[in-house]
């Protein structure tokens, strides 16, 4: 087994990606890779090529990169849980009603929707987007059922406000089938799958995703007995609290070797709080209690004041209330300022596409500053070596604003 040089130098990395809540199929993301790294690679003057994945085990591909003069070859493999992911998207309009229903009790009558609220106001605004939109398209439906009842009452005869409601019933039922059909273009019933999974067992991790934790941290340890200079896991905004889990779980659990590969963690747009600050996500804040004073990883954390889907440079540890007495290590939290590492031309494209940017951590920066996702993923330094020397945002937000600071045994 090779140890990481002491410089930081890697040639030979693993790296686990954990999507978000995200019910596609992970080809998607290798397809984001390979048109977005070719892309940076034309902006920052450095090569990179996909090919088939070398290592066994589910889905992914393999990267071979020459950056600043350094040959790297990186292996990327998607942890999967999309399966999950659908299998908790309700089959029904009213089932999603229901949803919205539970959801809403949940975050309003712990009070942990006024909580998020002082965090930032982007993401609240993002959960709330759902719960409008699908009131809308109800009352919109009854709206018909309302107009069907008054336009037959108007012959004065009762059974044809009778047939005239039957009528404004029908219309109203194709209109909620019409708006379901077009999801891909509202996100009303995605986003509403999505707060509501987490709301149902009040930020328990459900027994399903329990197991597939368990999953992921098989194929992690296997990656840290391998000669790899480096193990990068990256969790993307919900998939950085599975991540939180499954490396609290390798670190307890003895499985980081002293003299195995560097560990790199990396949360990109992360919406830990989302989930942390609700009643019994005890697991959690007991583990973003533990992993952040750990030394057996380096943990950064990076997002961006213009991505309203994440709750943008907000320390997951501080604001949940579980930072240690006697101080943390991690995470080191940086801002990716898309106001900065994309043109005022591509900043315009994209400011208002709130779903494309919440990605963009994944994607090509025209006017890219110290944070470089291929660099990261496929360079020539580990996460640690990278980031040494870098001072934390001067905008972050680190006092803890969660009511439920409880954790179970860390």
């Amino acid at each position: 087994m090779s140890s990481v040089p002491s410089a930081g130098q890697v040639r030979r990395r693993r790296v686990f990606y954990i999507p978000g809540y995200d019910p596609i199929h992970p080809r998607r993301y290798r397809e984001l890779y390979r048109k977005e790294s070719a892309e940076q690679a034309r902006i920052s003057g450095y090569s990179v090529t996909l090919k088939p994945k070398t290592t066994k085990g589910p889905y992914g591909w393999h990267v071979r990169s020459e950056q600043d003069g350094a040959e790297v070859a990186a292996d990327v493999e998607v942890l999967v849980w999309s399966d999950i992911v659908r299998g908790s998207m309700s089959n029904t309009i009213p089932a999603t009603y229901a949803q919205l229903a539970r959801t809403a009790w949940t975050y309003i009558a712990s009070g942990v929707l006024w909580r998020l609220m002082r965090l930032r106001k982007g993401p609240v605004i993002a959960a709330l987007y759902p719960v409008g939109m699908l009131l809308a398209q109800l009352f919109a439906a009854l709206f018909l059922v309302w107009l069907g009842w008054r336009l037959g009452g108007l012959t004065g005869w009762p059974l044809a406000a009778l047939a005239g409601m039957g009528v404004g019933a029908g219309a109203g039922v194709y209109l909620l089938r019409w708006f379901r059909s077009k999801d891909g273009t509202f996100f009303a019933y995605y986003l509403m799958h999505d707060y509501a999974y987490s709301a149902r067992w009040r930020g328990a991790n459900p027994p399903e995703l329990e197991a597939r934790i368990g999953d992921f941290a098989e194929r992690i340890a296997g990656a840290l007995a391998s000669d790899a200079d480096e193990v990068l896991v990256v969790g993307h905004s919900s998939g950085a609290h599975v991540g939180v889990s499954v490396l609290a779980d390798l670190i307890r659990a003895g499985r980081v070797p002293a003299d195995g590969p560097a560990l790199g963690f990396l949360t990109l747009g992360q919406v830990v709080p989302m989930v942390s600050f609700l009643p019994e996500a005890q697991r959690l804040r007991a583990d973003l209690h533990y992993l952040c004073t750990r030394d057996e990883l380096a943990w950064v954390d990076v997002s961006a004041p213009g991505d309203g889907c994440a709750f943008a440079l907000c320390d997951p540890v501080s604001v949940s209330g579980v930072a240690p007495a006697t101080g943390k290590r991690w995470p080191l939290v940086l801002s990716a300022a898309f106001t900065k590492t994309l043109s005022p031309a591509r900043w315009a494209e994209l400011r208002w596409r709130f779903f494309r940017l919440h990605f963009q951590y994944l994607c090509a920066f025209d006017q890219v500053g110290d944070y470089d996702y291929f660099r990261i993923t496929a360079g020539p330094q580990t996460l640690a070596a990278r980031y040494r020397d870098r001072a934390p945002s001067k905008s972050r937000i680190e006092r803890a604003v969660s009511k439920y600071t409880d954790m179970g045994a860390s």
